[in-house]
């Protein structure tokens, strides 16, 4: 029996998730397909959401995958929310079950699980993060959870970033959650800076801050994974600063969302090594 999921965003025609999960359901002897909507190839507006979503409940799959900027966008119009995706207030992952369909969130677990790998031992006393959209919410939590002490948030909407604030503080009341002007941003005492929005990513070229904010000293996490290494890591690194890109994240949100679309448990080492 053939198991249908996909993936709903803009500007996605290059994502390696089909490779991943169709990847994964054949190391499991399992048919899995798994189809691009891609609101920017079709040329839909962002209003089509629900007649899209509508679509897929209606012709029989199992669930998708969210990305930008529908991860916010798609709450209201789902039937329930997982605790991950009331947690973090944005949705990455539909499981469709009986007609209803069902928000989770992956994200997080997949970036904190990424910072865990790839960063062991860093300092997490100042962080600035760039974005505050659906991604960014997850990398936020998946920060506090991981200990940061003051974290500042950076998007060129004020009132986004005040709002996640908000939450945030009531989440984790322990900690100091504060907004940054995209204009005026210091950068001088963080330890490390995180890109959680689409500049850099494959179609939308450029750095989300300028070059002379890093410094050696810091740390660089960037949520993009195609290209692997966006022009924020490229100058990152020429610094001298250690740094992550996104797919140590893409790799576990994407095995976790896999286990809740298919009910099939699966191995993110083979992901991983799959995706390299």
């Amino acid at each position: 029996m053939m198991i249908r999921s996909g993936l709903v965003g803009r500007s996605i025609l290059a994502s390696r998730s089909p490779d991943l999960h169709q990847g994964e359901g054949r190391a499991l002897g399992l048919e899995v397909s798994y189809e691009l909507f891609d609101f920017t190839a079709r040329d839909l507006p962002d209003s089509a959401l629900a007649e899209v979503i509508g679509t897929l409940r209606d012709d029989g799959f199992a669930g998708f995958n969210v990305t930008y900027p529908f991860k916010q966008a798609i709450v209201p119009l789902l039937d329930e929310l997982d605790e991950s995706a009331l947690a973090v207030g944005a949705v990455n992952t539909v499981a469709i079950r009986e007609g209803r369909l069902i928000g989770y969130n992956t994200d997080m677990i997949g970036f904190r699980l990424s910072m865990e790998q790839g960063l062991p031992g860093a300092r997490l006393e100042r962080v600035v993060q760039l974005g505050a959209g659906g991604a960014g919410a997850a990398v936020a939590n998946a920060l506090l959870s991981l200990g940061v002490r003051r974290l500042v948030l950076v998007d060129v909407d004020p009132a986004r970033a005040e709002q996640l604030r908000s939450e945030l503080a009531a989440r984790f009341p322990g900690q100091d959650v504060e907004c940054g002007a995209p204009g005026t941003l210091d950068t001088t005492g963080a330890d490390g800076i995180v890109n959680a929005t689409p500049i850099g990513m494959n179609g939308k070229p450029g750095m989300p801050l300028p070059p002379e904010k890093i410094a050696a000293r810091q740390w660089v996490a960037d949520i993009i994974y195609f290209p692997r290494e966006t022009e924020l890591l490229r100058v990152a690194k020429s610094k001298g600063c250690a740094t992550i890109n996104g797919v140590g994240m893409v790799v576990g949100q994407a095995a976790r969302a896999f286990e809740i679309i298919t009910g099939h448990a699966a191995d993110a080492r083979r992901m991983r090594a799959m995706l390299d």
